[in-house]
């Protein structure tokens, strides 16, 4: 048996297509309107901002391993048992402890088809094979989850809402999607969109959670909360799961700025209205003048829209992209979503979503 002259990756690691963020930049090198990654507009609470600078006099000092005080503010806050609650560093962190502590080689995890990257990442990560379920009409499928579901079906990842389509299931359908699932699977409801939500039939999954043995519901500061650069998500699900993740988690995963800068952010419920009723004024808005223009979008619950362009030269969404990128509107290319010839445009300030819609039209010759 040879062996190798250098450390190899285990089996599957060099399978696994590298998560790419959105872009950052317009091709003249000075980003002026970034819509690329779903960053709130608002910026962070003015709270969150001056509970960091009382953490910077002490960056010598561990933060509490536990975040005790943030599980408790999150606790106060949707009225849930804080011992039932775990932080990590983004929401993306809980899904892969998730991953490493449920699935192994041999394992199978469902996820729709045009479900968030990281969710291939982790079960691949954790050697699992994923599995990938159609979608009917940019949307999660429920039947086409439960048609995949083998005896080697360990987890199913669904995100509600979803990105990067907008769309969503009502409640009665996750309700459903749960009762057809074997006990034994754990069901991932990744929630990091739920604030911006404004439909009676949703819920974020925190009953579920609640109530079964088998759901987990994960949630994030990085979008309404503006805390992004932080990297601050959180996990709520039943006491043996969340036993589990913290026996894997690291014991300084979440940093002491994140936990000052989540507590006042999950306090601070003024800030929290405003980037609501910013998203409900523009979303609608962005949403109308691209159909205008003669674009298709995709319905959104986000706070982004999903933009079809035509299937002609000179007019798809990578000649779109590279127009907007030349006038500082950066937006995000789905190719590797699978929707090569889409679009996805952040609800962004009233200047910027002028801005982008202005430079549409004078691309598409509406002008």
């Amino acid at each position: 048996m040879t062996r190798p002259d250098r450390p190899e990756p285990k089996a599957g690691v060099l399978d696994i297509a590298a998560y790419v963020p959105g872009k950052s930049k317009g091709t003249h090198g000075k980003t002026l309107h970034k819509l690329s990654s779903n960053e709130t507009p608002l910026g962070a609470s003015p709270a969150a901002k001056a509970a960091i600078e009382t953490v910077a006099h002490n960056l010598e000092l561990y933060p509490d391993g536990a975040a005790i005080e943030l599980r408790d503010a999150i606790a106060e806050t949707y009225g849930l048992h804080p011992d039932r609650i775990i932080c990590g560093a983004g929401s993306d962190e809980i899904l892969s402890f998730l991953a490493y502590a449920y699935l192994g080689p041999g394992d199978e995890a469902i996820y729709s088809e045009h479900g968030f990257l990281i969710y291939d990442i982790a079960i691949r990560s954790a050697g699992a094979t994923p599995v990938v379920a159609p979608e009917t009409g940019l949307k999660t499928d429920v039947d086409a989850i439960l048609a995949r579901v083998t005896d080697k079906t360990k987890m199913v990842f669904v995100a509600n809402p979803n990105n990067p389509t907008g769309t969503y299931l009502p409640f009665e359908d996750i309700k459903r999607l749960h009762e057809g699932l074997p006990p034994h699977v754990l069901l991932v409801l990744d929630a990091a969109y739920a604030e911006y939500v404004r439909k009676n039939d949703y819920e974020s999954g925190i009953e579920l959670a609640a109530t079964s043995q088998n759901v987990v519901m994960t949630r994030t500061f990085s979008k309404i909360y503006g805390l992004a650069n932080l990297r601050i998500g959180w996990g709520f699900g039943p006491s043996h799961i969340i036993d589990a993740l913290n026996r894997i988690r690291g014991p300084f995963n979440v940093s002491g700025m994140a936990i000052a800068a989540g507590i006042a952010a999950v306090k601070d419920r003024e800030f929290v209205t405003r980037a609501i009723e910013h998203n409900d004024a523009w979303l609608p808005w962005i949403t109308e003048e691209l159909e205008k223009l003669g674009l298709e979008v995709v319905p959104s619950v986000g706070n982004f829209v999903l933009i079809h362009f035509p299937d002609e030269d000179g007019k798809r969404a990578v000649d779109a992209d590279a127009y907007l990128l030349e006038r500082g509107c950066v937006l995000r290319q789905v190719g590797n979503y699978g929707l090569p010839n889409s679009l996805r445009m952040t609800v962004g300030s009233e200047e910027a979503n002028r801005a982008v819609l202005q430079h549409l039209k004078d691309f598409l010759g509406k002008a």
